[in-house]
């Protein structure tokens, strides 16, 4: 006879559905009880803004409604409930070098004094520039306020160079709001991503796409002979983290040359990695390089820069182009607030000791969270980039994007983040990510796995 008796539920990540529900509704109703003026002040004031958040990012955090910050300082945030929070999310990478560093602070006390912006440069300028070629390398800089216009800037001048209409990037990638990096593979074909608010353009006209890790599709798509560029990130982020396999940079470097592309490296979430950036750190030897959020300490700024080579052929074209607009450039980039938070953090924060530190507290944090999840036999995997560390609720590691989605499991990472939370610690609402700052104290990372450990203990029992 057949066995027709209910089957139970599936696990999720592991978890039986039903424990994951339940721990859910405890937790979400431990949030809601303490923080009854965060609450009462969301009610009374946020039906001025869209859905009720200023930016609409903020929806995304799980919580059952957010909290309100009354001051940030160091690695730690205080709300308005009174509760003092550890900040593992630090801005999503915009305050990876923790709230307000003292340079910075004291620059922007000094710069609001002189002026906010004038559209000339300062000798802040030029000490920046300076700056950032001993940073990263002998790269030529344009300033820009976020890393989304400074890869569509770059974009600008590697299609005017090479000549060719594509970017090439890699599926389930993320370099900011830009149009022409919103594709993604379906059955093994380019589409625009799905979700995209107003979208009327076929961006598959001007992208294409390939698996990350793969350098026989890259080669497939360079063939074609269209490519202006290869756009990444040395380390796929903002997803379930996939780390490059052994000998794939040195390959897109190889590949870009051979079939006249240009390499561009976008350092805005691996930055993390070490002094330099992951550019630095591996030898990579990229045509343009990208960094934004935290390079100026948690200012909007970011900045993007060629190679001699490129910014020589770029020169050649623009002589030749008619004059008008150039579609780069926005007016408030380039202001001498950002110069001098810009100039601070490099000189100042963005040191040696200050990643050795972030280094070893991230390794400290990564150790404890697999630790715990070895304990627990929770079929999930921690992956570290310098000062910048996942948990993944899933086996590991991750190969591509595909991959990458298929891990992510929202359901169990909304419960985590709440939990954490009401037990003192935050971290990125839109994937696990953490990250230790400069300012980030070893009983926070402790209290962090104590917490963690505490979560999966529930979960797993």
């Amino acid at each position: 006879m057949t066995d027709r008796s209910p089957q139970p539920p599936s696990p999720i990540a592991g978890i039986d559905p039903a424990r994951l529900a339940d721990f859910a509704r405890r937790e979400a109703s431990r949030y809601t009880a303490a923080r009854p003026k965060a609450a009462q002040a969301l009610d009374q004031g946020a039906q001025h803004f869209l859905n009720g958040v200023p930016m609409h990012w903020m929806r995304d955090w799980p919580m059952p409604h957010l909290p309100l910050v009354a001051k940030a300082k160091g690695a730690r945030l205080t709300d308005i409930d009174g509760y003092g929070i550890d900040d593992f999310c630090l801005g999503d990478t915009g305050s990876m070098f923790g709230h307000s560093p003292d340079a910075v602070a004291t620059a922007i006390r000094q710069q609001a004094r002189r002026g906010l912006t004038y559209m000339l440069p300062t000798k802040a300028a030029l000490q920046a520039g300076a700056l950032l070629t001993e940073r990263f390398g002998p790269f030529k800089w344009q300033i820009a306020t976020t890393a989304t216009d400074a890869n569509r800037f770059a974009l600008r001048v590697a299609r005017a160079v090479t000549g060719r209409p594509k970017v090439l990037v890699f599926n389930g990638c993320y370099h900011g709001t830009l149009d022409d990096t919103m594709v993604e593979l379906v059955n093994d074909q380019p589409a625009n991503r799905p979700g995209l608010v107003g979208q009327v353009q076929d961006l598959t006209r001007a992208a294409t796409v390939a698996e990350f890790n793969d350098l026989a599709g890259v080669e497939t798509l360079l063939k074609q002979g269209d490519i202006a560029a290869i756009l990444t990130e040395p380390v796929m982020t903002n997803s379930c983290m996939v780390l490059p396999h052994a000998g794939f940079h040195d390959g897109l470097r190889q590949l870009s040359r051979q079939y006249g592309a240009l390499l561009i490296i976008d350092e805005t979430h691996t930055i993390s990695t070490g002094l330099g950036g992951y550019t630095r750190v591996h030898s990579l030897s990229p045509d343009m390089f990208v960094v934004g959020k935290c390079v100026a300490g948690g200012m909007p700024t970011a900045v993007w820069g060629m190679t001699a080579e490129v910014a020589e052929r770029f020169n050649a074209y623009d002589a030749t182009r008619p004059p008008g607009h150039s579609g780069m450039g926005t007016t408030l980039s380039a202001n001498p607030m950002q110069f001098a938070c810009l100039a601070a953090t490099l000189a100042q924060v963005m040191t040696p000791e200050n990643y050795d530190h972030m280094e070893r507290g991230a390794e400290r944090l990564a150790a404890g969270l697999a630790k715990s999840i070895r304990t627990h036999g929770a079929p999930w995997h921690v992956v570290r980039v310098g000062a910048r560390v996942e948990f993944i609720c899933a086996p590991g590691p991750l190969n591509n994007g595909t991959e990458a989605a298929a891990a992510h499991q929202p359901q169990v990472e909304a419960a985590i983040h709440t939990a954490l939370l009401n037990r003192g610690t935050l971290i990125a609402p839109f994937h696990n990510m953490m990250l230790v700052s400069p300012a980030t104290k070893t009983r926070q990372i402790d209290r962090l796995i104590a917490a963690f450990d505490e979560i999966l203990t529930a979960l797993f029992a």
